[in-house]
């Protein structure tokens, strides 16, 4: 590699490490020679969102136009011309290698755009057609550089595990999104609940949930733990050195849902968290597991009383 090429690999893999610890820790996991791709990847996704989620020194107009000029610089690219940015020669390049398909990243970009304008979502539909560009692709993004047996059969589980990671963080991280203006639990979610966006931003205030805040969170959790059921069956068909990367990712995600039913599902007192301890056992235990192995599915047992979820819209729960 080139001197720039390799420098902006560099920048994506320390934006993983800064920003991704535990999906940074599985992907040590992998042969060496595709984490730099992973990590292209993820400097990919965590520079765009940090551009639409810098509220403190800019303005929503200010961050559309960096996020234009950005997206432009990388369509470009895509299209041959030279590219003056840190890290979009690592992206370019991994796209190349791998021939990723470029309406993954056109979505991507429109759901990242959709973040400048959009603070709530009506419907769960209406949240899945966000995040089919903020997560499911990434899902199939990923699937090239991990590698199948059976390509056809991993990609709806490769979209539905990008689906369950990102619910997982967006049930964790609840007040931090408040804290943006921006609530990804559907508005017809919280009506069911008797849960008001004010009732959340004062659990926010008092660091407290509230029973309904608390039922509401559970109710989630079961949508989360659905999409990891329906991805588990694609981590056995990937390449069997990329086994161990995603089990520890697929076991460590769905240990924070264990971590907010240990606080009793309130997620407004303390981020819920996987101990660093529990971390090294579970990479150690993926790294054991005969290639193959069906993963554990992850989670809580669901809330006694809540409604656990069917599988409705293209697949996806509802």
């Amino acid at each position: 590699m080139d001197t720039d090429l390799a420098a902006a690999y560099d920048r994506c893999r320390e934006l993983h490490r800064r920003h991704g610890r535990t999906y940074y820790l599985a992907t040590g996991l992998l042969p060496a020679w595709k984490r730099r791709h992973v990590h292209a990847l993820y400097g990919f996704t965590r520079y765009a969102d940090e551009i639409v989620d810098r509220i403190e020194d800019t303005s929503p107009d200010e961050r559309a136009a960096r996020l234009d000029d950005w997206s432009a610089r990388f369509l470009a690219g895509l299209g041959g011309a030279p590219v003056d940015d840190p890290l979009l020669p690592a992206v370019l390049h991994t796209i190349a290698v791998f021939d990723l398909d470029r309406a993954d990243f056109a979505a991507f970009l429109r759901s990242m755009a959709m973040d400048l304008t959009v603070t709530s979502y009506r419907t769960y539909d209406d949240l899945l057609d966000y995040m089919e560009g903020s997560a499911a692709v990434v899902g199939t993004m990923m699937l090239p550089i991990l590698g199948s047996s059976d390509p056809a059969a991993a990609r709806e589980p490769a979209r539905q595990l990008g689906l369950a990671f990102q619910l997982t963080n967006f049930i964790r991280d609840v007040a931090e999104d408040l804290g943006r203006d921006r609530t990804y639990l559907p508005d017809e979610d919280l009506a069911a609940f008797g849960v008001t966006r004010e009732d959340l931003l004062a659990a926010v205030a008092g660091r407290r949930s509230t029973p309904r805040i608390r039922d509401l969170i559970a109710y989630e959790v079961t949508r989360a733990q659905a999409h990891y059921a329906a991805a588990a069956p694609g981590i056995p068909l990937l390449a069997p050195g990329s086994q161990a990367c995603m089990r520890t990712a697929y076991a460590l995600y769905g240990g924070i849902l264990d971590e907010v039913a240990a606080q009793g599902y309130d997620v407004f007192a303390r981020r819920a968290r996987v101990s660093g301890r529990r971390r090294l056992a579970v990479a150690g235990r993926a790294l054991l597991a005969p290639a193959g192995t069906p993963v554990t599915l992850p989670g809580p047992r669901p809330k006694e009383g809540l409604p656990v979820h069917a599988f409705g819209r293209a697949g996806a729960p509802s």
